[in-house]
């Protein structure tokens, strides 16, 4: 019979991974995500896949996000040759991803090899390389939503938007298996009704298996409304004290809704701010794929931003100034108040946001506001958690800005929002509870027991449940 093998988001919150396997012994790959967080997490994308790469016959990919896609290239230079489905947009936005995940890979390499050098140790090679993101586009495979393909003999892929980011997908499988069909439903990463660009994800009613994600399992977002008055208000403080505003943004997604919001504000004339930098050239570039699909976007308001002019995101703000080269980046810390700084990476664990905070994150009349989720082990998570000090490019920094956590903006389903999807399948579905802490996995447990009367499995590392 068809077996499921957990292998990656299990009881944390990244490196998503699971593994298909059919009575007729072919195995599907669902996900190959880049463990992130802590050291010995990180530590995690070197290991051997629990399987061998080769032997794989077909990757499904809900999303564009690293988390659910950075082993790709990792998979492809250790030998897999199969077909790689992902939705239109997700590869696109994959392109993207893996080039800027493999610069990364090649520049720590660099950096690390300069230090064993000086001890006497052999070098390390980059966990991947550009070349090796090159081939993972020439595998990708571009499905519709709502398309349906045989990705191998007996397994059927449909994608339902998942309303998370471009994208982004809901993944059905129907597996035939021994005369009959089990379908397999896998959540994804499930968007927060209150997004402004993306739709509400779809509404599906039948699942014999259901993988559902728990990333805030144990709490519901503030209102969208509350949460742009506390943002303004931010905005409207820092403007008297004198500081810059950082935000460090996910470039795919969440950079895009806070240009929108800015924008909103920027129309309205409340706006205090007259400088807004956009310093991440992967969320410069992940615009112009956004402004590329914008059919895809909530239909209400694409229609009420056409009726503005709106034909590309940068239109949404006009004093937006996106900063793609190095010098240009550099030149935005000479600029020491008044400024709202967007800048990558949205945990803090790398790219352009390291500078600004050497720049800022000493000075009381400037402000940080994080408004996504930040993993344990990330510089973002050690800030969040009230660190009055952070160890940041070589040296120490005190903490004084004002430091703002904004729940609202999250682009993940909150616990009432999980529980309003789950609802609407007609059958309770054999539950499994991944992508989430354990502590946000309990609280969704005890949730979906209380309000629904469904109980949910959450599985360690390695289970393997037959369908």
């Amino acid at each position: 019979m068809a077996l499921l093998s957990f292998l990656g988001a299990i009881r944390q919150v990244t490196g998503s991974c699971y593994l298909l396997e059919t009575h007729e012994g072919k195995r599907v790959l669902l996900e190959c995500g880049m463990h992130q967080g802590r050291r010995e997490e990180e530590s995690n994308n070197r290991r051997a896949f629990p399987f061998r790469p080769k032997d794989i016959d077909a990757v499904v990919i809900s999303h564009a996000h690293i988390d659910h896609s950075g082993l790709l290239p990792r998979l492809t230079k250790e030998g897999y040759r199969g077909p790689i489905f992902a939705t239109e947009a997700s590869c696109a936005l994959l392109e993207l991803m893996l080039h800027d995940a493999a610069h990364l890979q090649e520049k720590d390499a660099e950096w690390e090899n300069k230090w064993r050098a000086r001890r006497g140790q052999k070098p390390i090679a980059p966990l991947y390389t550009g070349d090796d993101a090159d081939q993972v586009l020439r595998q990708c495979r571009p499905l519709s939503y709502q398309q349906s393909e045989e990705v191998v003999p007996g397994v059927r892929l449909t994608f339902h938007d998942a309303g998370h980011i471009l994208g982004s997908a809901i993944v059905q499988l129907d597996v035939n298996d021994l005369g009959r069909t089990r379908r397999l439903v896998f959540s994804g990463d499930l968007g927060n009704d209150c997004t402004p660009l993306m739709r509400s994800p779809a509404v599906l009613e039948q699942a014999d298996v259901l993988l559902m994600e728990s990333t805030y399992g144990d709490r519901d977002h503030r209102c969208s409304d509350d949460t742009l008055e506390e943002f303004l208000g931010v905005l409207q403080q820092a403007h008297k004290d004198g500081g810059n505003v950082l935000i460090p943004a996910f470039a795919i997604g969440r950079t895009q809704d806070l240009i929108y919001h800015l924008g909103r504000f920027y129309h309205e004339g409340r706006l205090p701010q007259q400088a807004v930098f956009l310093d991440s050239p992967m969320a410069i570039r992940a615009n112009a794929i956004y402004s590329r699909y914008l059919e895809q976007l909530d239909p209400v308001e694409l229609e009420r931003l056409r009726g503005m002019g709106v034909h590309k995101v940068a239109d949404l703000l006009p004093i937006l100034r996106s900063t793609a080269t190095p010098e240009e980046s550099m030149a935005i810390n000479r600029v020491t108040s008044g400024a709202i700084i967007i800048a990558g990476s949205g945990m803090c664990n790398g790219g352009r946001i390291l500078h600004h905070f050497k720049h800022n994150l000493w000075r009381p009349e400037c402000h940080v506001v994080f408004t996504g989720f930040q993993a344990r082990g990330t510089l973002g998570r050690a800030i969040v958690d009230g660190a009055d000090r952070v160890r940041l490019l070589h040296q120490q920094i005190m903490v004084k800005a004002k430091v703002h956590t904004l729940g609202g903006f999250s682009a993940h389903a909150g616990q009432s929002q999980l529980l309003n999807w789950a609802s609407h399948f007609s059958q309770r579905p054999e539950l499994h509870l991944v992508h989430g802490e354990l502590e946000k996995m309990l609280a969704l447990q005890g949730a979906l027991r209380h309000r629904l009367g469904w109980e949910a499995s959450i599985p360690e590392p390695g289970d393997r449940i037959a369908l």
